[in-house]
């Protein structure tokens, strides 16, 4: 009984130094900041919990967003310019009209996410998730989007001039009325399923 005991301390002890080190992630000054300003660029916000947050209009210029949990977080306007969402979890987030020019969005979860209009331009979504996601004339001119989930996007519209599209899925995307200039197409998946190798 007493060995049992103590294996429940053992493991009590381990989760709470795994709650710990999730929760230092990230600089506790900086989502104090953000919290009370709305503002906080260059911040260290990486892995924050930021759920439903509203951060409509704010400056995150710069910041590390690395591993955060935006899930249908508010960032309508937001200026992300060069910001680091690398894994983001964005699921079904505002970011209609945003700023993510430069941004490193490799691997960030955006599946049913609203980037209506947003500036993506030369950002790097190389794996992220986008199916589902509104991107009507959103700007993603020289934008990396290697080996990214676009299934079922609205790409209306859609600035793709110069945009690496390799290995990405665009099965049932509509990209009625977008820009492909310049776009490299190779091994990529097109709304209707057939592969494109043209820019290979």
């Amino acid at each position: 009984m007493k060995k049992l005991s103590m294996f429940v301390v053992y493991i009590f002890l381990l989760s709470m130094v795994g709650f710990s080190a999730q929760v230092g992630a990230y600089d506790e000054v900086s989502l104090k900041k953000l919290n009370a300003l709305g503002n906080c660029p260059s911040c260290d916000l990486s892995k924050a919990l930021l759920y439903k947050a509203n951060l409509e209009g704010a400056n995150l210029t710069g910041a590390d967003l690395e591993g955060a949990d935006l899930y249908k977080a508010n960032l309508e306007g937001a200026d992300l310019t060069g910001a680091n969402l690398k894994e983001a979890i964005m699921y079904r987030a505002n970011l209609e009209g945003a700023n993510l020019e430069g941004a490193n969005l490799t691997g960030a979860k955006l599946t049913g996410a609203n980037l209506r209009g947003a500036n993506l331009t030369g950002a790097n979504l190389e794996g992220a998730e986008l199916s589902m996601a509104e991107l009507w004339e959103a700007n993603l001119e020289r934008a990396n989007l290697t080996g990214a989930d676009l299934s079922g996007a609205n790409l209306t519209g859609a600035n793709l001039t110069g945009a690496n599209l390799e290995g990405a899925d665009l099965y049932k995307a509509n990209l009625e009325g977008s820009d492909l200039s310049g776009a490299i197409l190779c091994n990529t998946t097109m709304p209707d399923g057939t592969i494109d190798n043209s820019g290979c």
